[in-house]
């Protein structure tokens, strides 16, 4: 039986972003995915009226227990958290990553602290934004925000590589940076306690929705399977890239087409920091 991965995180039935790309993504790397959902919606809501609504946190939960009856718990390599669109989802989340840590020690918890972006800035409540902040932040093995959101994290500025690395120092845990400025390029940052990598590629004239969900997904698959923090994030960095590159000017991530290798590409550097 595969590596299993828990997602607490959105499904879009039309689009391939959240948590259902994740799903997608990880199984066609040779990982479980089981995913719980805390929206389900029709279409990204950046295209307009998306359809569907958020999952009850009490069916969240209901879904956890059973399973946790299946004995799931008891072989997660990972725990990925994403959206949410209710303060009490998160509780849930922090529940289910609760049970893993008793069930799974080994498991690698991802926060990946949806909140906003430089462009939208905060697309939450607040109430959510906050919940995230005090009850899964200080929970993870992984804090995979953007430049915006670990700017939040922090309450202040991070407009490049160097902002970015003091930020991600003060979280004091592992954290892998997306949308980090970096003048023509648009830069990842890997930061822990020993080192931080910074990788490179050309800033794409357009981008489809959902690059932060796969990024979250390839670098934590090449965790789980032995990477290294260097050769994760050039795996994971190299596998969006080239995701991007292939969609051209499409609003959605090729997730069906794209061949989906956990390798370096020759679209990223990579330079220790």
């Amino acid at each position: 039986m595969p590596p299993a991965v828990l997602i607490l995180s959105s499904f879009v039935a039309a689009s391939r972003v959240g948590g259902g790309a994740q799903a997608m993504v990880l199984a066609r790397l040779g990982l479980e995915p089981i995913l719980v959902p805390s929206v389900q919606l029709g279409r990204h809501p950046g295209f307009g009226a998306p359809g569907g609504k958020p999952v009850e946190p009490q069916t969240m939960a209901s879904m956890l227990k059973g399973i946790d009856a299946q004995g799931t718990f008891q072989r997660l390599a990972a725990v990925i958290t994403g959206y949410f669109a209710l303060a009490d989802q998160v509780a849930v989340a922090a529940d289910a990553i609760a049970m893993a840590r008793s069930g799974s020690p080994d498991a690698m918890i991802v926060v990946d602290p949806i909140m906003g972006d430089a462009e939208s800035g905060l697309y939450v409540r607040e109430a959510v934004a906050a919940a995230i902040e005090q009850r899964l932040v200080q929970r993870a093995d992984l804090v995979a925000p953007n430049a915006w959101e670990l700017a939040r994290l922090i309450d202040a500025p991070v407009q490049d590589a160097e902002a970015a690395l003091r930020g991600a120092r003060e979280l004091g845990r592992p954290v892998l940076v997306s949308s980090v400025p970096a003048d023509a390029a648009i830069g990842t940052l890997y930061v822990d306690t020993a080192d931080a990598f910074l990788a490179l590629h050309p800033r794409a004239r357009t981008a489809p929705k959902g690059t932060g969900d796969l990024l979250t997904a390839l670098f934590t698959a090449a965790r789980v399977s032995g990477r290294g923090p260097r050769a994760a994030l050039s795996a994971a960095v190299g596998g969006v890239a080239d995701a991007v590159a292939l969609a051209g000017d499409a609003h959605e991530l090729p997730v069906g087409a794209m061949p989906l290798k956990l390798a370096p590409s020759k679209r990223v550097r990579i330079a220790r920091l």
